[in-house]
């Protein structure tokens, strides 16, 4: 049985990349790591940090996207917004995502502790937000890379696997068909 792979899309907040003063380099990083899971991904997007990262992810719920994720704006400088942008669009946060992702920066880097990125759901779309740099992108795809496809089918309504703690299409296991979206798919 062929399925439709699920869809992705890489938003990188930054001020100064969606200006054109520096190349986004987390938001390819995102994509890479996407693709080798599997995912269908479009992007990067490159916006500014605040109100236009919360336009991107409102679009990318109506759009019915199945993950985003935003890469930079996590900091704690009077530019990163990208949390408090991420929060008005959640339904409900997943706040053991961000906490795992930390954990991983702080094996490596004290500074880690200072992202704020959230994770959670609005409709049926996974949002999390990870830090900047591309030490910060690795950690998250690191930890994304063990539960990501897991999420995303429990979100679609699929079961917990059976007993082994495995994630159920990491596992070689067939992942559970897609359900319609609510709205028309539309290429991004």
């Amino acid at each position: 049985m062929n399925q439709e792979p699920y869809r992705a899309l890489v938003v990188t907040a930054s001020n100064r990349a969606a200006a054109g003063v520096y190349a986004d380099r987390g938001g390819p990083l995102l994509v890479a790591g996407l693709e080798a899971l599997g995912f269908a991904v479009d992007g990067p997007r490159v916006v500014p940090d605040g109100d236009p990262v919360e336009a991107a992810l409102r679009d990318a719920v109506r759009q019915a996207y199945d993950v985003v994720l935003t890469t930079g704006g996590t900091g704690i400088s009077p530019t990163d917004r990208t949390p408090e942008a991420t929060r008005r669009v959640l339904d409900h946060e997943i706040p053991g995502i961000p906490e795992a992702i930390r954990a991983e920066g702080l094996a490596k880097v004290a500074t880690a502790a200072l992202s704020r990125g959230l994770a959670g759901v609005a409709g049926r779309t996974l949002i999390v937000n990870l830090p900047g740099s591309t030490g910060g992108v690795r950690d998250g795809l690191a930890v994304l890379g063990r539960i990501l496809v897991h999420a995303v089918d429990q979100l679609h309504g699929g079961d917990h696997p059976g007993g082994s703690g495995a994630p159920s299409a990491a596992g070689g296991a067939p992942r559970p068909p897609r359900p319609p979206a609510d709205g028309p798919r539309t290429p991004a």
